[in-house]
């Protein structure tokens, strides 16, 4: 990723946008399927992977591992095909370090990959990854069988085992629902049976992971766009009232992804559920409440606190700084987003607070509203490299 101005100015665009643009693969379905494939047996290519920071110290982690994983040279969409010598659900490394950064999706997944082995596995990220919470997840996989040492029930965490026992496993799913899917994951390999709240199964992310499950994993697999990604360019074309599409997305639902729904949701209504109705495009839905006919509330997503940062209080100050205190109200669960007139909205530096969905969906807003300036723009890597200059495809 080249190097960007800091803060990073967004210029309001002149005139309503007119074009297709192109997303990077899903991070949420690339980061599922590495582990997928290198649980099977032979080589399995995946195409139209995402190539940044969260799939990255995925590889990694697997190469160290002893499972072969090749990614091609990224293209200009930040996508590349990643050929994986799967080990039939063996973990060749007896020993290994891991670093996840602050990928959620890796640490969990790779926690409980790990226990797949018979060794001993370091993993530790960066100091908000061990933060996060894993504690159901380390008790679940205490259950059956793997001794597990960390300090607080958080990363850095030391994984001895010799292989997992299998049978039945209880897992809380309050703090986040990737403790399911990194057991759904590995549960025919470890012959789990997971028992968790059914009303669960609805939410997109354990969808997504008991569909990509639910059969023998192909030797060549195609990623989604990622519609998390694609929901910035649908907001920009609401905010400026134009015709923006996202090439590979139909009208139709997703068959993996709950933000696959985000056009749906515009103009925003007056409730929106975190859990039931949308993933992390809910935060480019905040923005275009902004400019909404009636005030937006949004609910169930007391999660958001736990993810790259405290994302409802995240939220809430920056969504203040533009607007001041009347626009957004903080609430147990999530929070409101009241309209304001775009003349009555200020310029600002944004805070980004290291999270890349915090500086993608408030560029969104740069479009529309003048003096917006992204700081730490840099942290846009984690999921979509070139974001600035998709943006600027807009014009």
């Amino acid at each position: 990723m080249k190097p960007l101005p800091d803060p990073y100015p967004i210029e309001p665009l002149t005139k309503p946008p007119n074009c297709t643009i192109t997303v990077p693969g899903s991070k949420s379905i690339t980061n599922r399927a590495l582990i997928l494939a290198a649980l099977a047996k032979g080589k399995c290519t995946l195409r139209g992977a995402l190539w940044a920071d969260d799939t990255q110290v995925m590889v990694d982690s697997l190469n160290k591992l002893g499972i072969k994983t090749t990614p091609s040279k990224p293209d200009e969409n930040s996508n590349c095909d990643i050929e994986v010598e799967g080990q039939g659900g063996e973990i060749p490394a007896k020993k290994a370090e891991l670093y996840v950064g602050n990928a959620g999706t890796a640490a969990r997944f790779l926690t409980a990959l790990v226990c797949l082995g018979h060794g001993e596995y370091r993993i530790s990220g960066d100091p908000r990854m061990n933060e996060r919470p894993m504690k159901d997840l380390f008790e679940a996989l205490k259950s059956v069988g793997v001794e597990i040492d960390s300090p607080n029930d958080r990363l850095p965490a030391t994984i001895r085992s010799k292989g997992l026992r299998g049978g039945v496993v209880t897992v809380n799913l309050t703090d986040s629902s990737q403790f399911a899917s990194a057991l759904m994951l590995i549960r025919k390999c470890a012959e789990l049976q997971i028992n968790f709240p059914k009303w669960e199964i609805e939410q997109g992310y354990l969808t997504m992971t008991e569909e990509m499950t639910s059969s023998a994993f192909p030797t060549d697999y195609s990623i989604e766009p990622d519609y998390s990604s694609a929901s910035y360019f649908w907001g920009a074309g609401f905010l400026k009232q134009g015709k923006v599409e996202v090439e590979g997305w139909e009208n139709k639902k997703s068959h993996l992804q709950i933000d696959g729904e985000f056009p749906k949701f515009l103009p925003p209504p007056e409730r929106i559920s975190r859990r039931a109705n949308l993933g992390d495009s809910i935060m480019t839905l905040a923005i275009c409440a902004l400019f909404a006919k009636q005030p937006m509330r949004i609910v169930d997503a007391a999660r958001m606190r736990l993810q790259e940062t405290d994302r409802i209080k995240a939220m809430v100050t920056e969504l203040r700084r533009v607007g001041g205190e009347d626009v957004v109200e903080e609430t147990s669960d999530g929070f409101i987003v009241r309209p304001k007139p775009p003349q009555l909205l200020r310029p600002a530096d944004i805070e980004t607070y290291n999270d890349h969905r915090m500086a993608m969906c408030f560029s969104v807003l740069g479009l529309k509203v003048p003096g917006i300036r992204i700081k730490n723009p840099q942290c846009v890597s984690k999921t979509f490299p070139n974001f600035f200059d998709k943006l600027e495809q807009l014009r």
